[in-house]
């Protein structure tokens, strides 16, 4: 004789089976490299800049080489781009985090 009484739903699997798909979802795409969790060690410093000072009258000396970054004006705030590296880029900033604007 067969058992025709039907089972029950248990929604614990389905939840079990969906938690353990995005873990291992997460561990698999961190393997990989395709998940980054950005550390405030990561606003790295792209490069020191000093201001040199014009006075009229009096001269100053600058390297005739040029940088390793270009700056561009983007909605009013100086963006870098580097040379070196394609696709970094940064916002120049002061002292204080502050954006450098321009014109």
């Amino acid at each position: 004789m067969t058992d025709s009484t039907p089972e029950k739903f248990n929604p614990l699997h389905i939840i079990a089976t969906a938690v353990a798909t995005v873990v291992v979802t997460v561990f698999t795409l961190g393997h990989y490299g395709y998940l980054h969790f950005a550390k405030p060690e990561d606003a790295l410093l792209l490069a020191e800049f000093t201001m040199l000072k014009t006075i009229p009258g009096e001269d100053y000396r600058a390297s005739l080489k040029p940088a390793e970054q270009n700056a561009q004006c983007i909605d009013g705030i100086v963006v870098l781009f580097d040379n070196k590296q394609k696709g970094l880029s940064g916002v120049l900033v002061d002292d204080k985090k502050r954006a450098v604007r321009c014109l």
